[in-house]
């Protein structure tokens, strides 16, 4: 059984989640000069901004709506595993790396800690 604590710890986790993807997006979408030089030196063209902006947002609505918030869950954990091999490739050093791997775990942790039917697929421990 969840507890009200732990299904606030996951709604906290994805709210903070949420924040940071709509701020990426949107960032994105706006084509701000430091985002779109931050592309250009991981070797992303400026025509690829925009639509990986609107992905990004695209990926978040679909997490943020309850029906849709596994599959929400599965979009943005692909979307980070881009972004790691982007870094990777861009030799970015171990912080973006990290970064983006702790940010698809969020995204996991967060939907995990406020959802039962996840608890009921993937139990931590064993039933009494």
């Amino acid at each position: 059984m969840q507890s009200g604590k732990q299904i606030w710890a996951g709604r906290v986790i994805s709210v903070l989640a949420v924040l940071f993807f709509i701020f990426d997006g949107v960032s994105k979408v706006m084509k701000i000069p430091q985002v779109v030089q931050s592309n250009l030196d991981l070797g992303l063209g400026e025509n690829l901004v925009l639509p990986i902006g609107v992905l990004m947002l695209l990926c978040t609505l679909i997490y943020i709506i309850p029906q849709t918030s596994v599959l929400g869950a599965i979009l943005l954990t692909a979307y980070m595993g881009g972004a790691v091999a982007t870094h990777v490739r861009a030799g970015s050093g171990t912080f973006p790396i990290l970064f983006s791997v702790v940010f698809g775990m969020l995204v996991w942790l967060g939907l995990y800690l406020r959802e039962p039917r996840l608890w009921a697929l993937v139990p931590l421990k064993k039933s009494e």
